[in-house]
């Protein structure tokens, strides 16, 4: 079975029972760590069952950076864990790799708890094998808890993910097997597609961008409705805007000029931006962090304030325009 095929190759990763990642930091073992009290929000993850925090640890920005001897990306994992979140999200093209390399330090010794995320950019069954095997290496674990395929496209060819050598076909091997627990779908691309994917597809997540700028407003008129329909997990992203977080305030205000990265009208505090998402059904917000003190800043924003009310994200959404 594909699983086992893992569980020996990973077994002398994941052995020890502590990790070092350089001089002076250590992430103790599961069976050391004393548990922390809860204090971040959670919600129900559409019919999956499972409680995830509100606020998700993205694996892009510091996440997907290579360690230095000032700062291991993997500390700030530590850090978010021992916060309250409980769900990391990540993906084999953030930093070629680094970001889930960075996260399977934490993920060796505190594996059992994390709600554990990545992707998979191909379309081919035997791609995303391929992918996912490269990933539980990287990860340091033998399951993902979801795994999703990445960034559905405004011109993607459907009818090709669902043949015999499609993607769909790996994912539903890969659930059978239980190497991963749910299967879902991102993108950011075209709302109109992402709402393609999730009527042809049974998908338990759907992960899609949410802010209160206009370019952004079609996927809460039409993905956030379906899939609600649909009772899916629904998880926000680009809660800043993406790339250089350009819609929160003290952050450079043009992004990095990709298409799939918003450039701010106006600004807003993180911590209103964050409480906008919240205020909409959704489960979640992955938002990636850049430092300690945007984690800081982030978990305040969950744990120590309600969500927006509809009628203070209106309010917002017209100061965006």
């Amino acid at each position: 079975m594909y699983r086992r095929e893992f569980l020996g190759t990973l077994a002398a990763a994941v052995a020890a029972g502590t990790t070092r990642l350089h001089a002076g930091f250590e992430i103790k073992s599961e069976q050391q760590q004393k548990p922390e009290k809860q204090t971040i929000p959670r919600r129900i993850l559409g019919e999956t069952g499972v409680k995830v925090s509100v606020l998700i640890l993205g694996g892009f920005v510091a996440m997907k950076e290579a360690p230095t001897a000032k700062f291991h990306p993997a500390e700030l994992a530590v850090a978010a864990l021992d916060a309250g979140i409980n769900y990391f999200d990540t993906a084999p093209s953030y930093g070629g790799g680094q970001s889930e390399s960075n996260f399977g330090e934490v993920l060796a010794t505190r594996r059992k708890e994390v709600f554990l995320a990545t992707k998979t950019g191909n379309r081919s069954y035997d791609g995303a094998l391929r992918d996912v095997e490269a990933s539980l290496k990287r990860l340091r674990t033998d399951r993902l808890d979801l795994l999703q395929i990445h960034g559905v496209g405004a011109g993607e060819d459907f009818a090709k993910w669902d043949r015999p050598d499609g993607v769909i076909k790996a994912l539903h091997k890969l659930r059978d097997e239980k190497v991963t627990r749910f299967i879902g779908v991102t993108g950011h691309d075209s709302a109109e597609s992402v709402c393609r994917a999730i009527e042809l597809f049974d998908f338990d997540t759907v992960l899609t961008t949410f802010n209160p700028t206009v370019k952004r407003r079609p996927y809460q008129q039409l993905v956030l409705p379906l899939a609600r329909k649909k009772k899916m997990g629904i998880l926000a992203m680009k809660v800043m805007g993406g790339g250089l977080g350009s819609l929160a305030s003290g952050n450079p205000i043009k992004n990095d000029g990709a298409s799939n990265h918003d450039d701010a009208p106006h600004q807003a505090e993180a911590k209103v931006l964050i409480r906008y998402v919240l205020g909409l059904p959704i489960s979640a917000a992955v938002v990636g962090m850049g430092s300690f003190e945007h984690l800081r800043i982030n978990v305040s924003a969950v744990r120590d304030a309600k969500p927006l009310s509809e009628e203070q994200r209106k309010t917002l959404e017209k100061q965006m325009l």
